[in-house]
């Protein structure tokens, strides 16, 4: 071969060289404008417990500001009454049933919850070339495999049970000593740290690790989740309210200021347009005795905690995205929980596992108020037994299945073994109109056989 061929030849491979160079540059590119994503998911926070949501007793700035920024819902459902599957259901983005969780898995040390099988948005992100973290509480299995970093995600800090004391860090029901502190997978002590202060630190510091790359962030506050806690200043905030509403509201103020502090790390990186924050209640207020028998509101709605009534399943939720999407805008149509996991991979331009979803993309609706929501009906199924609690909601017809009013709004009769109201005429669900609407029973008993026994696809 001619040096004038060798010549060209050379030409030839650097050009190549080049283009190759320049497509794996915006390959860079294009992976570092993928947002990141940050989920706040809240515990036993009542469904108007915010001050944009109509409760002016309280004070929530950071909260406020966030819908102020973004779009707020009004018929945004948890996919349960209760923690661990509400959790379940969010993560996967498949109702409780099909995500393996249909009821609380254990807080103790070794025993198994959700299946190591379940895909979760941190597996999805992760798969995507996302840095995944878990922050907070978990409640979704205590053994390797169903821990936080054998579901995806590759940092992890926090409880692994239902709630803790906020300063000592052991688990807040049966004891003694179950010290109940991790930090991927290892068991750490922090001793007389608060733990709100610990989840805003891990919080900042995966942030900053991961400023230079796309991130999502599960921050499962364990807020206003009862040992009611609230640091001092706002305890005395509120110490001229009737108890216990002074004590849930001086926790929910801490766990705003909180909220504040964490997002505060964006505006310092400059990361908040580039950042989904989305926000969400994972179900409606206690009434247990271990929060002084209430404290929480379901403001207009019938029913709290466990209860498959409004006030134990609606419950706040948000989304921001400055300058991608709406801000101080209200959303009406129905949302649930199950939706964020193929909202997000749309938003993020991931791809989405390839199995059944019982989750809706709602970016639409996110966008627009004249989109139409996605379902046409959902389903609820909380407790086991021979009668579970079971609610179906088809456009706005609801039926309640032997249903259960944690709220103690009103008793329920031995004539309300189906439970039906039209929401669009009566959200506090006071009157059972099953009696004059049969057919509408009927019907909806028909949808809810069918969704039960389409569980096993």
């Amino acid at each position: 071969m001619d040096c004038l061929a060798c010549r060209r030849i050379g030409r030839c491979f650097a050009v190549l060289a080049l283009a190759v160079g320049c497509l794996g540059m915006l390959a860079q590119d294009a992976i570092a404008r993928q947002p990141n994503v940050i989920l706040i998911y809240t515990d036993d926070q009542g469904s108007v417990d915010v001050n944009c949501y109509g409760a002016k007793d309280l004070i929530t700035p950071s909260l406020d500001d966030l819908a102020s920024r973004g779009v707020r819902f009004t018929q945004f459902y948890a996919a349960a009454p209760v923690c661990s599957p509400s959790r379940a259901a969010m993560l996967t983005g498949r109702v409780p049933q099909r995500a393996g969780v249909p009821g609380n898995v254990s807080s103790t040390h070794g025993n198994a919850g959700m299946p190591a099988k379940q895909v979760t948005i941190a597996e999805m992100m992760k798969k995507a070339g996302y840095a995944t973290g878990h922050v907070g509480k978990w409640h979704l299995g205590y053994t390797p495999e169903t821990m936080p970093n054998g579901q995806g995600f590759d940092s992890s800090f926090g409880h692994m049970g239902g709630c803790i004391d906020n300063w000592s860090h052991f688990f807040y029901w049966q004891g003694p000593n179950r010290h109940d502190l991790w930090q991927n997978g290892e068991h750490i002590w922090r001793d007389g740290e608060f733990f709100p202060d610990l989840m805003v630190q891990q919080g900042h510091e995966f942030i900053e690790q991961n400023k230079e790359q796309p991130f999502f962030l599960y921050w499962a506050i364990n807020l206003p989740h009862y040992p009611l806690q609230g640091t001092d200043k706002w305890r005395k905030t509120y110490e001229h309210l009737p108890a216990p509403r002074r004590m849930y509201n001086a926790f929910v103020s801490t766990m705003d200021e909180s909220i504040g502090k964490l997002l505060a790390k964006l505006d310092e990186l400059k990361l908040r347009e580039d950042t989904i924050v989305i926000f969400q209640s994972d179900h409606g207020h206690s009434h247990e005795e271990r929060t002084f028998g209430g404290g929480g509101s379901a403001g207009p709605y019938r029913g709290a905690k466990f209860s498959l009534f409004e006030g134990g399943i609606r419950v706040p939720a948000m989304i921001s995205w400055p300058g991608q999407l709406p801000a101080g805008e209200v959303r009406s149509q129905m949302a649930t929980a199950c939706d964020w996991m193929p909202t997000i991979a749309d938003l993020a331009g991931v791809e989405l596992p390839q199995h059944k979803l019982d989750g809706r993309n709602i970016a639409g609706v996110i966008r627009s108020s004249e989109v139409e929501s996605p379902h046409e009906e959902f389903h609820w199924q909380s407790g086991g037994g021979k009668n579970p609690q079971w609610a179906v909601r088809d456009g706005n017809w609801k039926l309640i299945g032997n249903p259960r009013d944690t709220s103690n709004k009103a008793p329920i009769g031995k004539d309300d073994s189906r439970f039906l109201v039209n929401l669009a005429e009566d959200v506090s669900e006071m009157r059972n109109h099953a009696v004059a609407h049969p057919d509408v029973v009927k019907r909806l008993e028909m949808l809810h056989e069918v969704w039960v026994r389409g569980l096993s696809n």
